[in-house]
């Protein structure tokens, strides 16, 4: 009973960190339409700038510099919201499919330094002795599993709510325009541009700060670690919980991550050790059937924003009335 605990809280933990890139991400395109496929890019950045301001002195590569972990994070988030608004700042006046090449572009230019600079990152060897917020109670994995849940729920209902605050805020209502009709936001005196940087850059600091979580809460990072794979993992849990609600990119990411974790272990029991590679593309082939179910019973996702019916009868002319009355 206590194993199944620590592997829940284990679970949970996994999961919750994925729930904040998604949180990321339905904010450049949940609510302002920005089509990022680059986002394994962005948690490289965070979880390696954590770990290199955190770690301890090496003499193979730089860095090491022994901060606190608080100061790894907010290194990390301060990185990954410039490394992002750098970005969206050269690419954001492309749209749909030639951003998403570019941000695409971007990810695998990231993978590609972790992997080939050695001095800096590791190169194929990554970063070790990543320190741990909990780390004496290593040795008693219930305790430390639940630590580390406690610490990435308080951090992901922080992110949560501040993004429910902006998402309701004019800030917010200025993206919901931009991204339904970018004409009239424009003809109103808004800047597509400025407010697309700043959703960018604040949903890349969320994603480099999920990296960092990941780094501090694993102890080890490797160029692996951010392939592609991952981008597809994420986009697939913002739209089976529904673009546009946070509430949905956190409910999505535990179900989607319980799915993908739930048939890993099932292809580790029933196939022979030999034959495991190859039948791990069952991953993603129970990730695709799932995807394609909830898209054909919901298509907005479980939490996306419904469409508005047209009002017939007796609805529309009191709505008309009550229009008139208000005006």
């Amino acid at each position: 009973m206590i194993d199944l605990i620590g592997y829940g809280a284990f679970f949970l933990t996994t999961a919750l960190i994925f729930s904040l890139v998604t949180l990321g991400l339905n904010l450049q395109w949940g609510l302002t339409g920005l089509f990022n496929v680059g986002l394994a890019g962005f948690v490289a950045i965070g979880a390696y700038t954590s770990a290199l301001l955190t770690t301890p002195d090496d003499a193979a590569r730089l860095g090491g510099f022994g901060l606190p972990i608080l100061v790894g994070w907010l290194g990390a988030m301060v990185v990954g919201g410039i490394a992002a608004a750098l970005t969206g700042m050269a690419t954001l006046r492309l749209r749909s499919d030639y951003l998403a090449i570019t941000t695409f572009g971007v990810a695998v230019v990231v993978q590609l330094v972790a992997l080939n600079a050695q001095k800096l990152t590791g190169g194929p060897f990554g970063i070790g002795f990543i320190p741990r917020p909990f780390g004496s109670l290593a040795e008693t994995p219930l305790l430390f599993n639940l630590s580390n849940l406690a610490v990435v729920c308080a951090v992901t209902l922080i992110a949560y709510l501040a993004l429910e605050h902006l998402s309701r805020s004019p800030w917010g209502r200025v993206l919901k325009a931009l991204r339904e009709d970018e004409r009239a936001a424009i003809s109103l005196g808004k800047s597509a541009r400025f407010y697309r940087v700043q959703a960018f850059a604040v949903g890349g600091a969320i994603m480099a700060l999920a990296g960092a979580l990941q780094a501090h809460f694993t102890g080890f990072i490797a160029p692996d670690n951010y392939l592609p794979i991952l981008t597809f993992q994420v986009w697939v849990m913002l739209i089976v919980g529904g673009s546009g609600s946070n509430f949905g990119a956190v409910i999505g990411s535990i179900l989607v991550w319980g799915i993908w974790a739930g048939s890993g272990t099932l292809t580790s029991v029933l196939f022979a050790p030999e034959q495991q590679a190859r039948a791990a593309s069952l991953q993603i082939v129970a990730i695709g059937v799932m995807l394609c179910v909830i898209l054909l019973i919901r298509p907005n996702g479980l939490f996306g924003d419904r469409p508005r019916r047209p009002r017939f009868g007796k609805r529309a002319k009191a709505a008309a009335i009550k229009s008139s009355s208000g005006s």
